[in-house]
């Protein structure tokens, strides 16, 4: 710990002493710290909703009795008479205790609060000289419900070391009310998104978290044991191949929102649990999905902030449709700096590749490659939404062959500000073609690379039942609430990212 560290810690150490001193007080006063049952009958924002507009003149005529409940967050104290905040779950307000109102042991009870204090108050409203909208607390208005022992963090906006925030979230919650504005508007969005599937006749479902065999996904799993049943099962790494396997049982629209997890690192837009929205429509195409992205993340936005346009860490956003759209090869024609005459010819490829830097193996297919150069040099240059297409088979084991150039597939990504939101594609459902797609996943397991799939032959055998020409579509809900939110970090917007052990 650094010298400033310790002597907060001290600090902290102190008040927690002085905070037990008052517990010890209070009890034997008869006080009990932690009632149940009382009811708070409104909210800080039905109050303010209701009175903010009304003249102080006015006020004096209302004589509605409001009781909240919420947290004390600050104390301007005059002796006999004190202004007080309360926070709750709506915002905050402001309350005025006086001695002569609240009475000899009401106001003795006010002088043992401390901040962070969770308390219920009633009284009418009124404006003070300076036009703020306040309760007067009334007699036996004020009752203490949850005695804080750790006092909040004084200087919380100056704290440098981020991860505190994250790993303490539930003071990054009482103290900074922006945090809560995060985790209001992703819950909005994910409400959003429940409506407009919903309204398109799309059936939400739930698949297996734990799977025997991790598929849908090229991605490293987390694995575990099931004692009982004596076999190994995988956190999954996305819910594709069950959804597909509703459609071929014929339900044709389905969509579920919940957790996918990646055996992965971490980084700002990395984390290894996290939300995506997966859904799959029957008599579909990838390009009908393209176009249903565009009218989904118009009618969130427009619904969430009335606009299309917002900024993203200083950039500049508009989703008005019709969104660009590149092909993977012209993506790194025009954006990516590379020679037509590569794109063609695999050793070239393969040198152009390892003149940037990437590591490229002795059996890595030309479609991994191409993907890899395009990783490195185009998606940074992805800054409005960009539609990017007609990826390779190569990195592609579970998308439709397009029917002109077999050597590509009929799938998209959606880019915004240099990151991938969204994946969908035409789905494969020729159970022949699948298990060849399987078979070389599989070689390129025994190469070594640990995320390729393995063989799903219940999977195959749902196809072999015949599984209508479909379309599906994952989009990352993490990252579409940090653009529409506008944070830096996906742990801004996840309730308890997942931290290193906390070094002591």
């Amino acid at each position: 710990m650094s010298e400033e560290q310790i002597e907060i810690v001290k600090e902290e150490s102190e008040l927690v002493r002085k905070r037990r001193e008052k517990i010890e007080a209070l009890k034997a006063e008869g006080i009990d710290l932690y009632p149940n049952g009382i009811c708070a009958a409104d909210t800080t924002a039905s109050v303010i909703e209701r009175y903010e507009a009304i003249a102080p003149e006015d006020l004096e005529n209302v004589t509605e009795r409001f009781t909240l409940a919420g947290r004390l967050m600050a104390v301007r104290d005059f002796g006999k008479g004190a202004f007080v905040i309360i926070q709750d779950r709506k915002g905050r307000i402001q309350a005025f205790f006086r001695k002569d109102r609240l009475g000899e042991n009401g106001f003795a009870l006010f002088k043992k609060l401390d901040m962070g204090d969770i308390i219920w108050i009633a009284g009418r409203v009124f404006k003070t000289r300076t036009g703020e909208l306040t309760i007067d607390v009334e007699e036996n208005g004020l009752r203490l419900l949850s005695k804080s022992l750790r006092p909040l963090p004084e200087k919380w906006h100056g704290l440098t070391d981020v991860e505190t925030r994250y790993r303490q979230r539930y003071l990054d919650l009482i103290v900074n009310p922006d945090v809560r504005k995060v985790f209001q508007k992703r819950s909005r969005i994910i409400s959003l998104i429940r409506r407009f599937m919903e309204e398109r006749d799309f059936l939400e479902v739930e698949t297996p978290m734990l799977q025997p065999q991790a598929g849908g996904a090229v991605a490293r799993p987390f694995k575990t044991h099931h004692n009982a049943l004596g076999m190994n099962l995988f956190l999954r790494i996305a819910p594709e191949l069950y959804l597909k396997r509703l459609i071929t049982g014929g339900l044709d629209r389905v969509f579920e929102i919940n957790r996918n997890f990646r055996n992965e690192g971490i980084s700002t837009f990395h984390n290894p649990e996290f939300t995506m929205m997966e859904f799959y429509q029957a008599y579909a195409t990838y390009e009908d999905l393209m176009a249903m992205t565009e009218e989904l993340f118009v009618y969130i936005a427009q619904n969430l902030n009335g606009s299309l346009n917002f900024t993203y860490q200083g950039k500049e956003i508009d989703l008005t449709p019709p969104w660009r759209r590149l092909t993977v090869r012209d993506a790194v024609l025009q954006l990516g700096g590379m020679d037509a005459a590569a794109t063609d010819d695999p050793t070239r490829m393969a040198d152009h590749a390892r003149k940037l830097g990437i590591e490229v193996g002795k059996n890595d297919p030309p479609g991994k490659v191409l993907m890899a150069i395009f990783d490195e040099t185009v998606e940074k240059n992805l800054v409005q939404p960009t539609f990017i297409t007609q990826y390779p088979v190569d990195v592609s084991p579970l998308s439709r062959r397009n029917a002109e150039d077999p050597s590509i597939v009929d799938r998209f990504e959606l880019y915004i500000c240099g990151k991938e939101i969204a994946n969908a594609f035409s789905e494969l459902n020729d159970p022949v073609d699948q298990r060849g797609r399987f078979e070389m996943q599989l070689k390129e397991r025994e190469a070594g690379d640990l995320e390729a799939h393995e063989m799903d032959e219940d999977y195959i055998a749902a196809l072999e039942c015949g599984m209508p020409p479909t379309a599906g579509e994952g989009i990352g809900i993490d990252r579409l609430v940090m653009l529409l939110t506008d944070s830096a970090s996906i742990r801004d917007v996840i309730f308890f990212p997942l931290l290193r052990h906390k070094e002591e």
